[in-house]
C-alpha cells in the first residue's frame, strides 16, 4: 500500500506530567519528515526554554491581537496562562509535506478537530499511575507544591477527554511508548486506522481517578 506522502497532523495530548513535550521532541529529533508547531503562549519562560524554538512567548495583549485577527487554528486558557497554534506556520509546513507534531491539550484538540479538509490523527497519553506522575511533577517543579497540587487537581478533568482521541497510549517507559506511536504514525501515513482495546483502555482511565 502506498505511503501518504501529503503533510498530515499529529496531535499528542496527556495531563501535565506524562510525557508528550518529550515524546514530541524525540519524533521530531529522529525524523526529519516531522516538524513540531510552536504554540504561542503568555506564560514566563523556564530558564532552560528558547523563545521561537520551545514556545513563541508573548504578552497577553499580543495574545489578545492574534485571537482577534483569528491567526490562531486553536487557542486555550490552561492554568492561567494562554497558548495558541498560530495558522501560518502549519500551513506552510503542511504544503511542504511535512508532518506536523502538535503538543497541546484537549480544548485545543478539540478545535483542531473542527477544521475541515485536515487530516488529524490524535494520540492522548496516559501515565502508568497517580504516584508516577506525580514523581514526574516533583521532579520538574522542584518546591512548586502549590503548582503541583493545582496540576493534580485537574488530573481528573484532563483524562475524562481520553475517549475522543482516535488513539490511547499508556507512557511506563518513554522508548516503548516513542515505539507505539512511530508504529501508529506510519499506520496513519499508509491510510491504515490500528485497532484498540477500548475495554482495557476504559479500565485504566477508571483505576487512575479513583
Amino acid at each position: 500500500m502506498a505511503i501518504n506522502k501529503k503533510g498530515m497532523m499529529f496531535v499528542l495530548s496527556s495531563p501535565s506530567g506524562v510525557g508528550k513535550t518529550t515524546l514530541t521532541k524525540k519524533l521530531a529529533e529522529n525524523n526529519s519528515q516531522f516538524a513540531i508547531s510552536v504554540s504561542h503562549t503568555t506564560r514566563k519562560s523556564r530558564s532552560n526554554e528558547i523563545d521561537g524554538k520551545d514556545y513563541h512567548f508573548v504578552t497577553i495583549d499580543e495574545f489578545t491581537t492574534l485571537v482577534k485577527k483569528n491567526d490562531f487554528y486553536e487557542h486555550a486558557n490552561i492554568f492561567d496562562n494562554y497558548y495558541g497554534t498560530h495558522k501560518e506556520k502549519v500551513i506552510k509546513l503542511l504544503s511542504q509535506g511535512k508532518d506536523v507534531l502538535f503538543d497541546i491539550d484537549w480544548q485545543g484538540t478539540q478545535q483542531l478537530k473542527r477544521i475541515k479538509n485536515m487530516n488529524i490523527v490524535t494520540i492522548f497519553i496516559l501515565p502508568p499511575n497517580i504516584k508516577v506522575l506525580k514523581d514526574r511533577l516533583l521532579n520538574r517543579h522542584k518546591n512548586e507544591e502549590q503548582l503541583i497540587d493545582k496540576r493534580m487537581n485537574k488530573f481528573n478533568e484532563e483524562i475524562s477527554h481520553w475517549n475522543e482521541y482516535n488513539y490511547v497510549v499508556i507512557n511506563d517507559d518513554l522508548n516503548i511508548c516513542y515505539e507505539k506511536i512511530k508504529d501508529i504514525i506510519t499506520s496513519e501515513k499508509k491510510g491504515i486506522r490500528k485497532g484498540q482495546n477500548y475495554t482495557e483502555i476504559k479500565k485504566k482511565v477508571e483505576e487512575l481517578i479513583k
